[in-house]
């Protein structure tokens, strides 16, 4: 059994071991869920994501964690926070970020996952999040908005100038 961070009435937020690496993978590799991202992830990246994830929870105390689905704790994705340093107006910034398998979809298990995040930057004293997603990535932005954060800008993402389709995003944000 896991060791969850913190928990909601469905998913259970932990910090990532080795043994989420195939089904971390599984999702990232997923072309429909790396849509609004430069590529698909292969298993090394999403290593080398869970690897950063826990430096960031070490030196930060909050990363992208693991989420597991409580009823049968399957891994349905990653949703947390990050610590954003590309070069923009607003950075560095601590953002909320989501990304789950296909299978999980339109079960509002984002919202949930974010919602939850909110409380958990609340609780070790965070005094403000941003969200972003490309402008395309509606159903991203849809749940920055569920969850109460408000429309900030559009912006042209400075690490995504080779990839001109998702480099226009929407920032969101909200004071906690």
């Amino acid at each position: 059994m896991s060791s969850y961070l913190f928990t909601t009435p469905r998913l259970g937020f932990r910090r990532w071991q080795t043994a989420d690496l195939d089904a971390f993978t599984a999702i990232n590799s997923d072309p429909e869920v790396m849509r609004f991202f430069q590529k698909p992830l292969l298993k090394e990246d999403t290593l080398a994501m869970m690897e950063r994830m826990e430096r960031l929870f070490e030196e930060k105390g909050f990363c992208y964690f693991a989420v597991e689905h409580l009823a049968d704790q399957s891994l349905i994705g990653a949703i947390g926070l990050g610590w954003k340093t590309f070069e923009a107006d607003f950075t560095p910034t601590v953002d909320l970020g989501y990304r789950i398998g296909k299978s999980w979809w339109n079960q509002g298990f984002s919202t949930e996952g974010a919602a939850a995040c909110l409380d958990y930057a609340r609780q070790i004293q965070i005094p403000e999040l941003v969200a972003m997603a490309s402008i395309g990535n509606l159903a991203s932005i849809e749940v920055m908005k569920k969850i109460g954060m408000q429309y900030w800008k559009d912006f042209d993402h400075s690490e995504l100038q080779e990839y001109p389709e998702i480099q226009r995003c929407s920032l969101y944000h909200i004071k906690l």
